[in-house]
């Protein structure tokens, strides 16, 4: 990825953090971006990554991230649309601007920075990449999370439709997580949900951040170079049926 430009929407935390540092690590120039900037630099061999504060359900302040990656190395190789995620809630006592949120988030918002940052790789030679980060919940029921799992479902769409659109100069690709196990999730959940997760997932644990964002790597590289308008899947094999994720 040397001389190539990444960007990473929500690269400053969780799976974005560990795909910022693992593209750092082969190489690129990354620039990130979230609504707060990181607790610390991202750096990897002295080499750190550029962060931009945006809010990307704000079409606008897209706009600001696209300017700051091209302003700085004159293109965008590729863009990972990892920015995205709900709060548990009933479908029953969902609100409307609530949904609204969720889907700006987790669909709108990859749909329009894949645009902007479309428009700059049709130009390019070599053209580009796009990786959008998908969810395990847009595959199958996500009960407590209609609008994220429909939003994700919508982003499995988008990939194959615009891989087709965009042809041949840009290829995208979805990358699918299963559960993970981050520091966040962890905290927020009982050893045992942690247990009843891992034990319906064939593997019987949950993921680790590297191993999605090597996936993601793989995706970008030109290893990948004639997959497009597909999913990969990293989620440690199907769930036993039944055995789910537990009610909040």
């Amino acid at each position: 990825m040397t001389d190539r430009t990444v960007v990473v929407t929500g690269g400053t935390k969780g799976l974005g953090l560990a795909i910022t540092t693992r593209f750092l690590h082969a190489g690129a120039t990354v620039f990130t971006c979230a609504r707060r900037p990181p607790a610390e630099p991202t750096v990897v061999d002295g080499r750190g990554a550029t962060f931009v504060a945006a809010d990307v359900r704000d079409a606008a302040q897209l706009e600001t991230v696209v300017a700051a990656a091209t302003d700085a190395t004159g293109r965008i190789d590729v863009l990972i649309n990892n920015a995205g995620g709900a709060p548990p809630a009933a479908a029953a006592e969902s609100s409307a601007s609530f949904n609204e949120k969720i889907i700006a988030l987790n669909l709108l918002a990859p749909m329009n920075l894949s645009r902007a940052c479309n428009e700059v790789m049709q130009s390019q030679p070599d053209g580009g990449v796009i990786i959008n980060i998908a969810s395990v919940s847009g595959m199958r029921a996500n009960p407590f999370g209609v609008a994220y799992g429909a939003a994700k479902a919508g982003l499995l769409n988008a990939t194959e439709t615009l891989a087709v659109e965009w042809a041949p100069k840009v290829r995208v690709v979805a990358v699918t997580p299963g559960p993970l196990a981050t520091d966040a999730l962890l905290d927020a959940m009982t050893d045992e949900a942690v247990d009843r997760i891992s034990g319906a997932i064939a593997l019987g644990r949950m993921g680790d951040t590297d191993e999605v964002a090597n996936a993601v790597l793989f995706a970008a590289s030109p290893q990948a170079s004639f997959i497009t308008g597909t999913n990969i899947v990293v989620h440690g094999g199907p769930e036993w049926p039944g055995n789910g994720f537990p009610r909040p």
